[in-house]
């Protein structure tokens, strides 16, 4: 078991006289009593990376930095001051991460195309699955303005801060990072989801008679109670991560706003946009059907046969 102290417990050696533990009797006594602390030089270690000299140096984000905000810190001090003929790189899950940025689009791109795939085989039709797809445009929205409001707001609390301490005061803010996306990849299902109770119950009622305009509206305000009851709860569930603290609270914070965002606004404009969109679809594609097909060449009728005029 290894024990480690808080950062601000284990800044010098005069720390170690805080820290406490039980002897054979039971009684508490300060580490300091039993060990001696002095300061020694290992040994000379040259490290090399890519066959180059280099020097290592690991980190963690703050309190309230994300990796994505402590990479980005050190790129810029690292281009800044770095002298002429040296560079850096990253390497173990720094670079990992940085590696998945571009991968993230189509990330996304296959968990639309793997719903979509999945809805065209449960409802043999592409219609329906393209009303259902279009709902999930407006969560990704509301996921990223959900970001940019928040990092907006903080910003303007920096600002605040800054000027009644009249220096200027470093607060990580809220960014889009890799915690960020993985939330617009969650939004894909969950956006789905409300669209695909309304669709879902106007295709039933469709079935039973009603055209495409009341069928959807009275399945939209059926499936309203059911659709509000499973948003609320999950978004009262997502709550806790948006408004996070302590070590870390930054990926946290980052996942929640925007799933928060992404389906608050699904929720609100699912109940509007969703039905349009339906009726739009159903009357393009019902219009379609309807449409006469081309005669074929057989099918042509023969053309009239004149008698020829009498000679006078």
């Amino acid at each position: 078991v290894i024990v480690q102290a808080n950062s601000r417990q284990r800044t010098s050696p005069v720390d170690l006289s805080r820290i406490y533990v039980a002897n054979q009797a039971g009684a508490m006594m300060p580490v300091s009593q039993f060990l001696d602390t002095r300061i020694v030089q290992n040994n000379v270690a040259i490290m090399r990376f890519n066959e180059y000299n280099a020097y290592e140096i690991d980190g963690s984000p703050g309190t309230r930095a994300s990796s994505g905000d402590a990479l980005n810190a050190i790129a810029r001090i690292a281009v800044k001051n770095l002298p002429k003929g040296m560079g850096f790189e990253w390497s173990g899950i720094a670079r990992q991460q940085v590696q998945s940025g571009p991968q993230t689009i189509a990330v996304f791109a296959m968990g639309l195309l793997f719903v979509f795939l999945v809805l065209v085989a449960q409802y043999e039709s592409l219609a329906t699955p393209f009303v259902i797809m279009l709902a999930v445009p407006l969560a990704l929205l509301g996921a990223i303005g959900a970001i940019y409001i928040r990092r907006l707001c903080e910003l303007i609390g920096i600002l605040v801060q800054s000027a009644l301490a009249g220096h200027l005061v470093l607060i990580p803010t809220t960014s889009s990072d890799i915690y960020a996306q993985i939330g617009y990849v969650m939004l894909i299902g969950l956006a789905a989801k409300n669209a695909i109770l309304i669709v879902e119950f106007a295709n039933q009622l469709r079935e039973q008679g009603l055209d495409a305009i009341s069928a959807v509206a009275h399945a939209a305000a059926t499936r309203l109670r059911p659709i509000l009851m499973t948003s609320i709860a999950f978004m009262l569930g997502i709550i806790p991560l948006a408004f996070a603290h302590g070590d870390g609270a930054q990926s946290r914070i980052s996942l929640g706003t925007a799933v928060l965002g992404g389906m608050l606004i699904s929720t609100v404009m699912n109940l509007a946009i969703v039905p349009v969109l339906y009726v739009v679809v159903i009357e393009l594609t019902e219009r379609k059907k309807r449409k006469p097909p081309a005669p074929q060449p057989d099918e042509l009728p023969p053309p009239p046969i004149l008698s020829p005029e009498p000679l006078t």
